[in-house]
């Protein structure tokens, strides 16, 4: 098989299994946490570094809902069973960079990352995560060129894939639909609240313990941002579920 089918058919796999990426995280923190040289006795770090973590993750949600708000039924979705797109978006963000979905969730687990405090699991969560995602973008990309032709390859010419550019900026086609974000992105918003809380549990009821390292707990505040974000998620799912009330004509 050529490289460039290869490069496709392991994108579309790896496609399908990007919803499960940051349960993959879990395991190298615990690894980078347990044997790094970064943590010592002096480790809980200051809570102004752990609200600048929860503002870069909370970042990366602010980009997926910008992209969200504004793109048409059957694209950009958080689809598993394969590429679907019934147009090319090129308006909004995506006059600005190609992928900014994939920028929204390398930012979002950047601050799950950085919660640890460790530099070089940065350097290589960024590695691992360019890595899996260029395949990913590979593969849409020839999907979208098979379909859609010319009218891909003159907005892919001119549009970055992974940093943005502001260059050739063309304003939304669609306006900004609030609705559209609530009902579908509450799950990555409950996702990365809970992942926060894992990771916080895991320093202070595994690593904290095993290495003698001081711990107090989970802070109250964290029960509370994951047990309303929980009930959010459920009251969303429910009106989407059961009801009209998200619906958006041609969203």
């Amino acid at each position: 098989m050529a490289l460039r089918e290869h490069f496709e058919s392991s994108g579309n796999i790896l496609f399908n299994w990007r919803s499960f990426v940051p349960l993959a995280l879990f395991p190298l923190i615990v690894m980078a946490m347990y044997y790094s040289h970064d943590f010592t006795p002096e480790y809980p770090l200051s809570e102004r570094w752990k609200l600048i973590c929860v503002g870069v993750g909370f970042f990366g949600a602010l980009i997926r809902a910008l992209v969200i708000g504004i793109v048409p039924k059957n694209t950009s979705g958080r689809n598993t069973d394969g590429q679907l797109a019934d147009t090319v978006n090129t308006s909004g963000i995506y006059s600005t960079v190609r992928h900014p979905l994939y920028v929204g969730n390398y930012f979002m687990m950047l601050g799950i990352v950085m919660w640890c405090g460790i530099a070089w699991l940065v350097v290589v969560f960024t590695l691992l995560f360019w890595i899996y995602y260029e395949r990913i973008m590979f593969a849409e990309e020839e999907f979208l060129r098979k379909k859609f032709g010319t009218r891909y390859e003159e907005w892919a010419n001119r549009t970055p894939a992974w940093i943005p550019s502001f260059k050739h900026y063309v304003p939304a086609e669609l306006t900004f639909s609030l609705k559209n974000i609530l009902r579908r992105e509450y799950p990555g918003l409950l996702n990365m609240i809970l992942s926060f809380v894992i990771v916080e549990a895991l320093y202070e009821y595994l690593i904290a313990p095993i290495r003698g390292f001081p711990h107090a707990g989970i802070a109250q505040a964290w029960w509370l941002a994951l047990g309303g974000s929980a009930g959010l998620a459920v009251i969303l799912r429910s009106l989407k579920k059961y009801t009209t009330l998200l619906d958006v004509d041609g969203r």
